[in-house]
């Protein structure tokens, strides 16, 4: 008897360490990406007490070639022969995969611009790439009553703010533990990301609607809940402000969404900011924080 109950201790001590290490997994690229594999998992990222700091944009040193880029980027130099590739000449996919750097950031960079879709490229042509053999994570601060989100790297243990945005919350709603549609606590980013164009149909709420009406151009979806979390994680995310039928009759982004508390309970971004975030996050393990108010 004594050893059938310790043979049991060990059977379901092992079945939820198993069970613990699954729940870790974290985000590839799905959408119009190449497979890069399984991230770290997102470790629970402490940032008490929360205080909120002025406003930055270093997004643009992200991408720069010259000698102002952050420290978690490199440039290199497009060639179609390389060492890490044998049998047939590289494209822009393959140094994606062996750098965990998407196409889309990848596309801005080579670009100069806010293109990332743009992937023209010629021998000789630099561009730049996450740096290997850093432990690059980020984090996202969202601040449900001033409707700001903060987007932060970590190296480690540097945190470095990147951005600052304004966004679109949840309703006001008086039931739940955050006061609004939108949960508060920390969540991880999934990988069933996508990529919404104009005439592509898909469903929601049992309906064939065209997804950019209600998701704009991107969707990140929330995945699981790592501390704090007011709701399950499922059917929260992270999308554009929906499109609608201008006054010329062609399709815009409602941008008075931004800066307002009249969503379902996603977090709604402009077109441009969901786009850039997009490129940067999806290759990496990255936390979303949502709290009532940030201390001033």
């Amino acid at each position: 008897m004594k050893y059938f109950i310790i043979g049991a201790i060990l059977l379901f001590g092992g079945i939820g360490f198993i069970g613990w290490v699954k729940k870790g997994q974290f985000i590839e690229e799905s959408v119009q990406e190449i497979a890069l594999g399984t991230a770290s998992e997102p470790m629970p990222i402490s940032l008490e007490p929360v205080v909120a700091e002025p406003e930055v944009d270093r997004i643009p040193q992200l991408f720069a070639t010259g000698s102002k880029q952050l420290s978690i980027v490199e440039t290199v130099s497009f060639t179609s022969r390389v060492p890490w590739l044998k049998g047939r000449p590289a494209w822009i996919s393959d140094y994606a995969s062996h750098y965990q750097t998407s196409r889309h950031f990848i596309a801005r960079s080579l670009n100069g611009k806010a293109d990332y879709l743009t992937q023209k490229i010629h021998p000789g042509d630099r561009f730049n790439v996450f740096k290997q053999g850093k432990d690059i994570r980020f984090h996202l601060l969202v601040d449900l009553a001033q409707c700001k989100m903060w987007f932060y790297y970590l190296d480690g243990s540097e945190k470095v703010l990147l951005k600052t945005y304004r966004v679109g919350v949840g309703k006001k709603d008086s039931v739940s533990t955050s006061g609004s549609l939108t949960p508060i606590g920390k969540y991880g980013l999934g990988e069933k990301v996508a990529i919404y164009k104009p005439g592509v149909i898909g469903h929601f709420q049992d309906q064939e609607v065209e997804m950019i009406r209600i998701f704009g151009t991107r969707w990140l979806p929330f995945e699981e809940e790592i501390d704090g979390c007011s709701e399950p994680a499922k059917g929260f995310g992270i999308h554009g402000v929906p499109w609608v039928v201008g006054a010329d009759g062609q399709m815009v982004e409602d941008v008075s969404q931004i800066g307002r508390l009249n969503s379902d309970g996603c977090i709604r971004m402009a077109s441009s900011d969901v786009e850039e975030i997009f490129a940067i996050v999806i290759t990496k393990p990255t936390t979303v924080e949502i709290v009532k108010e940030i201390s001033q």
